[in-house]
């Protein structure tokens, strides 16, 4: 298996340990992106009044947005933490073309390039565009549109989920 030669057997158990942790913040992330699409934000559209419905979603957001940046904290430390264990951070891999020319390499790449994206679409919509939209009056045509692009960035956001869990079982299976 690519990489295992770094776990050794005392390293074993701060492995499997970081690996838990891992996936238990992914399951944080992305569990409470596709509950807030799929629960959240249905039922918050059919609250009145507006001004109501509005306070709501920023609460919503205000509180997920800090267990989601936590999960994602979580998530580049054991990340890190399980590539250094694997061995894949030594720099003769890093620089080893052929080492990403191969399945396992090119599964990695993926799942580095789509946490990136994930991560700086979580922020534009975090800091940005949402709380821009919880800035206008509710129910105000300014209002709406800065909602409908809010939930394309989450959209987008969460298909990127999707696509990364597909990539990490990939990655997990040997690329």
């Amino acid at each position: 298996m690519p990489g295992a030669r770094g776990a050794g057997p005392g390293l074993t158990g701060l492995y499997l340990a970081s690996v838990t942790v891992h996936l238990l913040a992914a399951m944080l992330w992305l569990g409470g992106t596709f509950f807030l699409a799929a629960v959240g934000a249905p039922v918050l559209r059919r609250v009145e009044p507006p001004a109501l419905r509005a306070d709501l979603f920023r609460r919503l957001g205000a509180r997920f947005r800090a267990v989601g940046w936590f999960a994602i904290g979580l998530l580049l430390v054991t990340g890190v933490l399980n590539l250094k264990l694997r061995g894949l951070l030594d720099a003769d891999i890093l620089s080893d073309a052929e080492f990403w020319r191969r399945p396992y390499g090119r599964m990695l790449g993926w799942k580095l390039a789509l946490v990136a994206a994930m991560i700086s679409l979580s922020a534009v919509h975090d800091f940005v565009v949402g709380p821009r939209a919880s800035r206008l009056a509710p129910g105000s045509p300014e209002a709406l549109a800065a909602r409908r692009r809010a939930a394309w960035l989450a959209r987008i956001n969460a298909a990127l989920g999707v696509a990364l869990v597909a990539v990490a079982v990939r990655l997990a299976r040997g690329g």
